[in-house]
């Protein structure tokens, strides 16, 4: 196997704005730098939080994309390629349109896909056709879960595709105002998830209306971006409806996400579809009792000895499930301890890298 430090890639992503696509570019890069001595982080279209925990000396980028076929952002992605020998583009998410047209003028870059998709529950309904004529031109798909894996197999034209686990590690912070969480301490629920459908907030809501009745000194803390659509408009008034203005606060998108879990007891995620989440892998990894959806990679990663799931839209057993947590603290250090383990041993930086660099070479 060639030298790790022979390789030389850059993250391509089309925001910064905080999720689990965005994180795990900024993650790469970080990790990569410190592996191999050169880690780089270009997006396409915005930039957003998620630039301040880039390592100091990674190299960043931003294109300032403005439509499809916008060829001066493509020819300033040529000159960051270049000037910085580029062996390998790795695009997450969308992005892989945009590296394409790069391969086309830069034919000896070696593109990687990493597919984040998180509908994995609907794969029958994921357009394939464009994906399909990009896939001609990608070297090797990273996907997040096996049902990704076995997706690209039988969908798409690239010969090389393997999964890979999201991983996660304690998060650079460069912000001066640390987030305080409200409500009281050792009685605080979190859950790390953007303002999309997907993640069933309002299923948290009406855990939150249950638990709140029987345990109302236990507060549910939401992190996560807020879109300002008329999802996010719903669950803020579903929260005014069922009078839990002083239970659940809602908070936004959050730089500083170890020090938000180091403020919390338990960790949810009610989500109706899932890939691999990164939330999960920080719960575990910040040491936290976690109850979630059975849905997506969730299952390969917690069994009963780590967390408590529950189908996905059943609020009885969620409520059940919240409940046996808040009122048995033994039984959170045990799930927690033994779940952190777990993601040491296989969702760590150092653990899926090795794994990463193997695949790669």
């Amino acid at each position: 196997m060639a030298s790790p430090k022979k390789i030389r890639v850059i993250q391509l992503i089309d925001s910064l704005e905080p999720g689990g696509a965005e994180r795990m570019a900024v993650s790469y890069a970080n990790a990569l730098y410190k592996k191999t001595g050169f880690g780089a982080l270009i997006t396409t279209r915005a930039e957003g939080s998620l630039k301040d925990q880039l390592e100091e000396k990674v190299v960043y980028g931003f294109l300032n994309r403005k439509s499809t076929l916008d060829f001066k952002a493509l020819w300033h992605l040529k000159k960051i390629v270049v000037s910085n020998k580029i062996t390998h583009i790795q695009a997450h998410s969308s992005s892989i349109f945009f590296s394409v047209l790069l391969k086309i003028i830069t034919p000896k870059i070696h593109i990687i896909w990493h597919d984040h998709y998180g509908k994995s529950e609907i794969l029958d309904q994921r357009p394939t056709l464009a994906l399909q004529i990009a896939s001609l031109f990608i070297n090797q798909i990273i996907a997040v879960n096996y049902k990704l894996e076995d997706w690209a197999n039988k969908k798409l034209w690239c010969k090389k595709v393997e999964y890979l686990p999201n991983f996660t590690g304690i998060n650079i912070v460069n912000t001066v105002v640390p987030t305080i969480l409200q409500g009281e301490n050792e009685k605080r629920i979190v859950c790390l998830a953007n303002l999309r459908q997907q993640k069933n907030h309002l299923l948290l809501l009406k855990v939150a209306k249950i638990i709140n009745k029987s345990h109302p000194d236990w507060t549910f803390h939401l992190i996560g971006k807020d879109f300002n659509d008329d999802y996010s408009i719903m669950i803020k008034e579903e929260i005014k409806t069922l009078s839990l203005a002083k239970t659940v606060f809602v908070y936004g998108s959050k730089d500083d996400v170890s020090a938000i879990l180091n403020q919390a007891t338990i960790g949810i995620l009610t989500s109706s579809s899932e890939g691999l989440p990164v939330a999960i892998l920080e719960y575990g990894f910040h040491k936290l009792p976690i109850v979630a959806t059975s849905v997506g990679e969730i299952p390969m990663v917690i069994s009963e000895d780590e967390g408590i799931l529950v189908e996905s839209d059943c609020i009885s057993d969620f409520v059940v499930a919240l409940k046996t947590l808040v009122n048995n603290s033994t039984l959170q250090n045990k799930l927690a301890t033994n779940l952190h383990k777990k993601i040491v041993q296989n969702y760590s930086e150092e653990a899926v890298l090795k794994l990463y660099l193997k695949s790669v070479y």
